[in-house]
């Protein structure tokens, strides 16, 4: 029997719909299979040395330095190296992504409110002292709304002993990039992946655009070859392709738009999202229950178990209209 945990991080069978992970619904484009395809005959190869190719590319689309980036198999893997070397003592605005609360040693909250529809102004946010490393998920996961950016370089020169943590996970479906600050500021560290608006999380691809000596040591104390070559080509396939994946993301927050609508009609509150994914409010129903009793007709989800936020708070991902459609239907059943 699969580990439930495992199933979670999407390594299990489970082969219905899965709404619980933020994956994208859309397969990789074309010339990401097929650069991927054309590398595995050489994969008795290496890649160049810290995926000079990526680099190299991601430093001219992004328009900083190559030597601030660091590239490794997946965002996920650079954000636990992230919290172990400067996550003595976190400050985090929660609901966040739920890998924070577990990885970080200590951590402190500014919480977003419902009522607020979780929307907060960073020029409020009172980072306690102590802080070592301060995290802004942008958008915010789980429930997918933007900050306003304007206000970090303030925060970051009034803070210049925290290090400030940028989670850009879905930054190419919404929101405003903060990378071009951070040559200028030593206390900035940025998180991004191909897995979300690119779809390609199978292949594991994520990056880091960091100061420079943070991204030379975490150069130093990795695996010079993170990616395979399929992973590499896919990625610098995707990159090239950018005009393909707006018109991608337009489709998928026209169906993130449309599924919320129609969640709503069943008496459900949904909060506003910029994302392909949004937070519902079950309530008085539990989410629990409901993501229990929907499994059982081969749909996946995932309560979001914030006790603070009450037992019916769901987080929900977009499919294809059709298997949303499956949802909708075995959701209206329920309630």
């Amino acid at each position: 029997m699969d580990d439930p945990s495992t199933i979670e991080k999407g390594g299990g069978t489970f082969q219905g719909i899965k709404l619980l992970l933020c994956e994208n619904p859309l397969p990789p484009i074309e010339a990401a299979i097929d650069a991927a395809v054309d590398e595995v005959p050489r994969s008795n190869y290496y890649t160049e040395p810290h995926s000079k190719p990526l680099r190299t590319l991601l430093a001219e689309k992004l328009d900083v330095p190559e030597e601030n980036l660091h590239v490794n198999a997946g965002s996920e893997l650079i954000l636990r190296q992230l919290f172990d070397r400067f996550g003595k003592h976190v400050h985090l605005l929660t609901p966040t992504y739920p890998l924070f609360p577990e990885i970080a040693e200590r951590y402190t909250e500014t919480r977003l409110r419902p009522e607020d529809d979780f929307r907060y102004d960073l020029g409020r946010l009172e980072v306690p002292d102590g802080t070592t490393l301060a995290v802004i998920v942008n958008p915010n996961n789980p429930n997918g709304g933007t900050f306003d950016m304007a206000r970090l370089p303030a925060l970051l020169e009034g803070h210049p002993d925290t290090r400030f943590l940028v989670d850009e996970a879905f930054i190419d479906v919404a929101g405003e990039s903060v990378v071009d600050l951070v040559p200028r500021h030593r206390n900035l560290l940025v998180t991004r992946t191909l897995s979300k608006a690119h779809s390609l999380a199978g292949f594991r691809v994520g990056y880091g655009v960091f100061p420079k000596s943070v991204a030379a040591e975490f150069d130093r104390r990795n695996d010079a070859y993170p990616l395979t070559r399929p992973s590499q080509a896919a990625a610098v396939a995707t990159l090239r392709h950018e005009e393909t994946i707006r018109d991608r993301i337009d489709r998928l927050r026209a169906w993130r738009e449309e599924f919320a609508t129609e969640i709503e009609a069943l008496g459900v509150r949904t909060f506003p999202s910029e994302t392909y994914f949004f937070l519902a409010d079950f309530a008085p129903h539990d989410a629990s229950e409901i993501a229990s009793k929907i499994r059982e007709r081969d749909i996946y989800v995932k309560p979001l178990d914030d006790a603070r936020l009450g037992s019916g708070f769901m987080r929900l991902t977009t499919a294809r209209p059709a298997e949303n459609r499956q949802v909708l239907s075995a959701l209206e059943e329920l309630l």
